[in-house]
């Protein structure tokens, strides 16, 4: 036999102890009963009614909605089914809530329906009139699921809805109080928290609370009435910030994956408690936070994020490089080493912190720098800091070096990377920032042929040190440096066996960001080393990826490089057609480097396709920006490779009357050459092509001779040809 027991929830007290007399009288009985928690009787088998998933929500959308409205149907266009999507989602895939929904296509279009869920409550109130009153409004079910709890349940639920993506016991119990353990059981049980296991590197395994939206929406009214929602949320608030500024330091050694797991898990209660500490205007809270995590918006690639939250916490003191400048004084501990407040020259440092990593930040809209309030405020954090300060070895202190190579003092430059390097040598207990700061070094030297030093010997010793301290971040980028330096010795192997090792690193870190960055950088290193399939291949690989993805450091160059191997393999074409979607899609070509790069490429593909006029005009352009200080720091060859694509115009221009120019242009090209640089490809491509153009129209004698006279030109004389 069998008997149904429907909705016990109210009266479950009374129906365990029927179902358990039941039980014991009639050993052939079953009792199915439905209820929003278990009923507690010995023998009780538990059958939990989950939400309806995603195909099944839309099915009975679609279902309701066509007897609302005769010939509605969930995939009628793409529109239609994003909305209706989003429908099922927000309401958590609720039955009732999505027959709620329905009912309101007689009046509203999905998107419209959709776009009004976060005022839920007013719009879901149109449920059959033959139903219970406690089911004829979304209100009404969660207000009869509520008026079933005590006061702690209550109190506990409403705490809950402050949290963003769900949290652990842990967290629950430091915004709820001690009620929490007890009170999350019930509710567990109750259906009004959804409970989940997690394995947590730190914690080891254990459970995960959330609230569906429909019921943190309800308990967050709940808990603003109650006059509880201030003091909860700065429970919260304190919570994360304290989880942020202890996790920060582990993202530096063996600890890394974990605390980058952990920050990830809880990366939206972050962002909410941030922005708390922002509303308040809780500038302690707030500088904390966000300084707690910059290291991980870097190794996340999250800079445009990183740039929104820190604009917000510069705006909640003046800025501490307005004039008259301030120099800073050493600082030698993390502005972060402690909970707030923060006092004397450590707040100072804190507050100069979030604007050097701002200006970290900035890097796909560096022409916002180019104002003169903006180059007044580069020029007082050049003035603010003294080589070697112990705050300048770390993020985000480390930072202001970005200023100067902004401000163009190349001379300034090396003596900050020394003196870098040799604080964190006599500092005990600065090994990771040694590693940093001779990895940082290995970067520019590998730049600077012309500068004293060997890139290779700094990144060998960076990734010593990385490896040392299990730092597998570190690794990668050490790597990728030590790459860099083989690369611009023509060791094209040997740099590409670093990049595939550091791809590796990052890959495992899941720096999905870094690793296309690192492929770009490998697929251009195989097209010099020969392997032109698997150079090319990986080329176009990174830029599928990466397409639509916004802000990616990446795809631009991955476009820059295949766009120069097919303009060498005569694919002209298709090499403006990288080089037209580039410009389309990425805002780095405001950048006054990579505009020179671009306009450079796009001169080559010019004269290549016999547009001589338009390539020297795109020359001009380039030269113009090769004088920008930052690109005289980041490519101190420029002006020699645009000299030379400059060359193969002039001997075509004006049926050759201006070939004795274009053998100048060679001559000052390869006198303006760095000493030790070793050309890339394209550039050894386009001064074979100049040479050749050149002697043709001249013969050589007189190529010889104006080459000559090239040698001797001034680089301003020498652009002047142009």
């Amino acid at each position: 036999m069998l008997i149904v027991l429907d909705n016990c929830e109210h009266v479950v007290d009374a129906a365990a102890r029927l179902t358990e007399e039941l039980l014991a009288r009639c050993p052939h009985l079953t009792v199915l009963a439905t209820s929003r928690e278990p009923l507690g009787v010995p023998g009780e088998s538990l059958r939990p009614v989950e939400p309806l998933p995603e195909p099944a929500a839309l099915r009975l959308l679609a279902d309701r909605g066509a007897a609302a409205r005769p010939g509605f149907r969930v995939d009628a266009d793409e529109a239609t089914a994003a909305a209706c999507a989003e429908i099922c989602r927000r309401l958590d895939g609720l039955p009732l809530a999505i027959e709620l929904a329905a009912a309101r296509l007689r009046m509203l279009t999905p998107r419209q329906i959709a776009d009004r869920l976060d005022d839920r409550f007013r719009l879901l109130t149109s449920g059959s009139r033959t139903v219970l009153p406690r089911q004829q409004t979304l209100r009404a079910v969660v207000d009869w699921s509520w008026d079933l709890l005590d006061t702690d349940e209550r109190d506990v639920l409403g705490r809950l809805s402050v949290f963003a993506g769900g949290c652990d016991l842990a967290a629950a119990e430091a915004v709820c109080g001690p009620a929490a353990l007890d009170a999350l059981g019930s509710l567990v049980d109750k259906s009004l928290v959804v409970a989940a296991p997690v394995a947590d590197p730190f914690l080891g395994d254990g459970m995960r609370y959330r609230l569906l939206e429909t019921v943190a929406e309800y308990a967050a009214e709940r808990l603003a009435e109650s006059g509880g929602r201030a003091g909860a949320e700065r429970a919260h608030l304190t919570y994360y910030r304290e989880l942020a500024r202890t996790t920060d330091p582990l993202l530096r050694g063996p600890e890394q994956l974990a605390a980058i797991e952990r920050l990830e898990r809880e990366y939206e209660n972050l962002r909410t408690a941030l922005r708390h500490a922002v509303a308040e205007r809780d500038e302690q809270e707030a500088l904390s936070l966000a300084l707690s995590l910059v290291w991980y918006w870097q190794m996340r690639d999250l800079r445009v994020e990183a740039r929104g939250w820190l604009s917000e916490v510069m705006a909640l003191a003046p800025d501490p490089f307005a004039e008259p400048v301030r120099p800073a004084l050493p600082v030698w501990e993390r502005c972060t080493a402690a909970p707030p407040p923060m006092t004397g020259e450590v707040l100072a440092e804190a507050r100069r912190g979030v604007h050097l990593a701002h200006l970290a930040c900035m890097d796909t809209e560096l022409d916002a720098w180019q104002n003169p309030r903006a180059r007044s405020k580069l020029r007082a954090i050049t003035e603010t800091y003294e080589p070697g300060l112990p705050q300048t070895c770390s993020s985000p202190g480390l930072f202001w070096f970005f200023a100067v190579m902004f401000m163009g003092d190349l001379k300034r430059l090396r003596r900050i990377m020394d003196a870098t390097v040799r604080t964190c040598r006599r500092t005990p207990g600065y090994e990771w920032e040694l590693a940093g700061s001779l990895q940082m070094r290995a970067n520019m030297l590998a730049n600077r042929s012309d500068w004293a030093g060997d890139a290779t010997r700094d990144a060998d010793e960076s990734l010593e040190i990385y490896r040392r301290l299990g730092d597998a971040w570190g690794m990668a980028e050490a790597l990728s440096g030590r790459a860099e330096a083989r690369e611009r010795t023509g060791e094209y192997h040997l740099a590409a066996a670093d990049y595939r090792a550091a791809a590796e690193h990052a890959e495992r870190l899941g720096a999905h960001a870094q690793v296309d960055v690192l492929h770009a950088r490998l697929g251009s290193v195989l097209l010099e080393a020969g392997d032109d399939e698997q150079g090319e291949r990986l080329l176009r690989d990174v830029i599928d990826r990466t397409a639509g993805t916004g802000h990616n450091g990446a795809m631009p160059a991955a476009r820059l490089f295949l766009a120069g191997w097919l303009g060498m393999t005569g694919r002209t074409a298709g090499a403006s057609e990288q080089l037209r979607l580039l410009r389309e899609d990425f805002s780095l070509a405001n950048f006054v480097v990579f505009d020179a790069f671009i306009l450079a490429s796009e001169a080559w593909i010019d004269t290549l396709e016999g547009r001589h006029e338009e390539c020297l005009t795109k020359v001009r352009g380039s030269l113009q920006r090769a004088e920008d200080p930052l690109s005289t720091a980041v490519a101190p060859h420029m002006r020699s490779a645009y000299l030379t694509i400059a060359a193969m115009a002039l001997a075509r221009v004006d049926a050759g009357s201006r070939a004795a120019d274009g053998a100048r242009c060679v001559g000052a090209a390869d006198a303006m050459l760095p000493p030790g640089h070793v050309s890339g490809g394209q550039e050894r491509s386009a001064r074979d092509r100049a040479v050749e153009r050149v002697r043709q129209v001249l013969g050589t004698e007189a190529y010889a001779a104006a080459y000559a006279e090239g040698g001797g030109l001034s680089p301003e004389e020498a652009v002047a040809l142009v």
